[in-house]
This record gives C-alpha cells, sequence and structure tokens, in this order.
C-alpha cells in the first residue's frame, strides 16, 4: 500500500499525470490506400516524357521559359484579390490553430483591487459613521484543466491539420492562378496573330476583288466570279471584326487575372514570339499525386477528423480543472506586502460525466462518420488527380501529332496556293480557282494557330494537373511549420 507522504509516491504520481498529458484516444492514423494504379496509363495514345524533368521539381519560375510571361505571372501573384482571399484564410486557420494550441497551458492572471465603502452609523457596529478601504493584489490560475485524455491535445492537432489543408488550398490556388494566367496570355498571343491573318487576308481579298471587279467591267469575268469575290471580301471583314473583339476581350480577361492593367510592352506580340514552356514529365508512379494539393488538403481533412475521434472519445472520462491565486490583502497599502498579509487559495474541480441522454455517444459516432466522409474524399480526390493527369498525357500526346501533321498539310497548302497564283498570273487558271485556293490556305492557317495554342495549352494543364512545382511553390520561400512556433 502507498504511504501518503512517501516522496517517491508523490513523484511517482506527477510523473503520471504529465504523460497521461501528453496522450490522446485519437485512433493511430493510417493513410488510406490510393484507388489507383501504381503507374500511368501506357500506350500510343499517351505522352511519354520520361527524359523530361518531372513537374513536382520544377519551379513555375523554371517552367515558364518566356520572360515577358514570367514578370506578368509575377505581378498577378502579387495582386490577385481570389489569392489573397485564400492567403487570408490560411491566416485565420493559423489563428485558430493558436488558440487552440493555448488552451493545452495554463492561463495566469494578475489583479489588483482597490476598496472603499462608507458605513452608516446605523450599519456600524460602533454606531459610528467610518470608511472601510480593503487593498489585493492577487497572482492566480484560470480554471485550468488538466489534459489527461488528451480532450484538448486532439482538438490542438485537429486545428492544426486544418491549418495546413487551409494551406494546401493556397497552393492550389497559386498554381492554378500561375496555369490561368499562362493560358489567357497565349490565348491574347493566338488571336493577336489570328488578327493579323485575318488583316493581311483581307487585303488580298480585296486586291483581287479590285481586279475581278475591273476584269468584269470590260466583260472578261462573270458576274458569279464578282460576287464570289464580294463574298469572300465580306467573311474576311467580318473576322477582323470579331478578332478585333477578341483581342481586346483577352486584353480585359488578363488584367482581371493580374490585378492591374499590364505593360504594353510585356504583352505579347502573337503566338509565334512567345517561348514554349519547358516539356515536362509525369514521373513513372501515380504516387506523384499524393504530393498535389487537393489530394493533400483532403488527407489533412481526413487527419482532423481522425483527431476529432480523440476529443469525442475524452469526453467519456473525467475532466480535472485547477484554480488557484496567491496574493496580499490589507486594509491599509503600505502594509499590502507584509507576510501576515498573504493570500491563497486552491479550488480544484472535477467534472465526472455520468448521464447526459446519449449525447457522448452521439457525439461519437458523429466524429467516426465524419471520419468515414473524410476518407471517402481523400479516396475521391485521389482518383479525380488520376483521371486528369491520364486525360492531359492523352490530349498531349495527340494534340502534338496533331499540330505536326497540320503543320505540314498548311505548309502543303500554302505552296499549293503560291503555285496556283502563278498559274492565274500566266492566264492558265481563272480567278475562281484562285479564289477558292486563298480560302483554303487561310483556314489551313488559322486551324493550324488554333492547334499549336491548344497543343501549348496541354503542356500547362499537366503540368497544372501534377501540382507543379511542390517543393519550390513560393519562389524559394521555406514552408514553416506552425506548430514549432
Amino acid at each position: 500500500m502507498l504511504q501518503r507522504n512517501n516522496p517517491m509516491n508523490k513523484k511517482r504520481l506527477l510523473i503520471l499525470m504529465v504523460l497521461l498529458a501528453g496522450c490522446t484516444l485519437a485512433p493511430k492514423y493510417d493513410r488510406p490506400e490510393a484507388p489507383v494504379p501504381k503507374t500511368w496509363p501506357s500506350g500510343p495514345s499517351y505522352q511519354d516524357t520520361k527524359q523530361a524533368p518531372q513537374a513536382s521539381q520544377l519551379p513555375w519560375r523554371d517552367f515558364i521559359t518566356d520572360p515577358r510571361l514570367r514578370e506578368v505571372i509575377a505581378v498577378a501573384l502579387a495582386n490577385n484579390r481570389d489569392l489573397r482571399v485564400t492567403g487570408l484564410n490560411v491566416e485565420k486557420a493559423k489563428a485558430m490553430f493558436g488558440i487552440n494550441r493555448a488552451s493545452l497551458l495554463p492561463i495566469v492572471n494578475a489583479t489588483g483591487n482597490w476598496y472603499q465603502e462608507r458605513v452608516p452609523a446605523d450599519l456600524s457596529s460602533s454606531g459610528k459613521i467610518y470608511t472601510a478601504e480593503k487593498y489585493s493584489v492577487n497572482l492566480g490560475l484560470a480554471a485550468w484543466e488538466i489534459d489527461f485524455f488528451g480532450r484538448i491535445r486532439s482538438l490542438k492537432d485537429a486545428a492544426l491539420e486544418q491549418y495546413l489543408a487551409t494551406d494546401e488550398a493556397r497552393r492550389s490556388a497559386q498554381i492554378l492562378l500561375v496555369a490561368t494566367v499562362t493560358q489567357a496570355y497565349l490565348a491574347l498571343a493566338a488571336d493577336r496573330e489570328a488578327l493579323q491573318l485575318v488583316a493581311s487576308t483581307l487585303e488580298a481579298q480585296e486586291a483581287a476583288y479590285n481586279m475581278i471587279r475591273k476584269r468584269h467591267e470590260v466583260g472578261m469575268a462573270s458576274e458569279l466570279d464578282l460576287r464570289r469575290s464580294q463574298t469572300q471580301v465580306e467573311t474576311a471583314r467580318g473576322d477582323v471584326a470579331r478578332y478585333t473583339q477578341l483581342v481586346a476581350q483577352d486584353e480585359n480577361g488578363l488584367n482581371l487575372l493580374v490585378g492591374s492593367s499590364v505593360r504594353p510592352d510585356l504583352l505579347p506580340r502573337d503566338l509565334s514570339g512567345v517561348t514554349l514552356p519547358r516539356d515536362i514529365s509525369a514521373g513513372l508512379s501515380s504516387d506523384v499525386l499524393l504530393g498535389r494539393p487537393d489530394v493533400l488538403a483532403a488527407e489533412h481533412f481526413l487527419k482532423a477528423a481522425n483527431a476529432n475521434i480523440g476529443a469525442a472519445r475524452a469526453a467519456f472520462f473525467p475532466s480535472i480543472s485547477l484554480t488557484g491565486t496567491i496574493g496580499s490583502g490589507s486594509v491599509q497599502l503600505d502594509n499590502l506586502f507584509t507576510g501576515p498579509n498573504r493570500t491563497w487559495s486552491f479550488m480544484p474541480q472535477i467534472s465526472i460525466p455520468l448521464f447526459n441522454w446519449g449525447a457522448n455517444k452521439a457525439g461519437l459516432d458523429l466524429t467516426r462518420v465524419r471520419k468515414e466522409i473524410s476518407v471517402t474524399q481523400y479516396e475521391q480526390a485521389v482518383q479525380d488527380a488520376f483521371q486528369d493527369v491520364s486525360d492531359v498525357l492523352v490530349a498531349n500526346a495527340t494534340l502534338k501529332q496533331q499540330y505536326a501533321s497540320q503543320l505540314k498539310g498548311t505548309n502543303a497548302e500554302l505552296d499549293r496556293n503560291r503555285l496556283m497564283q502563278m498559274r492565274v498570273d500566266h492566264g492558265i487558271a481563272d480567278s475562281l480557282t484562285m479564289l477558292d485556293s486563298q480560302r483554303q490556305s487561310y483556314a489551313a492557317q488559322l486551324t493550324l494557330l488554333g492547334v499549336q495554342q491548344q497543343w501549348i495549352n496541354s503542356r500547362v494543364d499537366l503540368y497544372k494537373v501534377l501540382g507543379g512545382g511542390l517543393k519550390a511553390y513560393q519562389d524559394g520561400q521555406v514552408k514553416q511549420n506552425p506548430a514549432a512556433e
């Protein structure tokens, strides 16, 4: 039997209290098995870029090689309002974590009081009027709960995981902004190049129309030739108006993403003048998906749900809180800090749950269901990420092939148009044949421009869906662990 006043027993009791306070009743966390294949799909429809650097290892400044586009993205990251809101949400989650972490530590308050009262003769024991005074100072604990069963620690862990999930959301928003600005920049470049093409086509069509009109006046061209040429002129004029509108809208959209007006010298002249982003690889294993910000966020929410189970379990056990003060009190200010006037109080309190109409059990059941929901959401995030990457790998490979074929076809069409012009100049071919050749050449160039833009966009999409720049998403800044602050 333990002796009450044995110092060794007190030491053991203290050690036991410390050990209990460092424990939680949360279940051991095990990451769910990823419900996707270990490797990416392969075959003739999929891109093979094993020799290229992996997207996760490549900061966006290394992925984006065009210097003007880099500057535009940097301004967007500094100014974008949506990204600012996401960053403020991170700070909010960090503050909530700080509040929960502080609950583990005792709150010490210092108070000082001065009491003065006039006592009338009718209430005075001496039958005389007098003034009563009292002075006191105290230093004490305010209902500090000793976390024997890890309730507060579990809540702190849950708040930490929620903070980390919010931080991953910011990372995801940053990667999305880099990709969106890049693709908006490419759209502006492609539409500006298309505008140049349709403007030059309009000039050529107008020149052809004037020539046919003169020939029609002298009876060397039919009314059909004239009207057909006029139709192509008006079509080209309509295309000029349409692409003029698109260019203006592209500029407005880019300014909105950047958060300010982009300097004219940073805007692209055409798509051909934009340096392509670097070729990247998805790697060999699909495990890279586990580092994608949205997947990491889902896992942090899962860990938070797991920690909340520990808090719900702890609700079944007694809670102990301590309230105590030490100080001094006196009716005279001069004697406030003298030895005989020292005061203290100590009030431990234990609360034992006996009967609460099943609320604790229902709370525990609720946390378990929420964890299962979080598990499902995590698995769904992994599956969605796998499909995203697989689809983009297909698009990358097929669009690259389409671009190569379209480039050859467009060059052949331009050569045919040049030869046809020579035949017309020598009177071997008629003007209608020449008009058809110009129309086909014009359409081929626009198609090539569209396929080129889609191909470049697919490379940007691959960087985005692979969680590009995972190791350097903050331009070299080291991510801090708030738990260590």
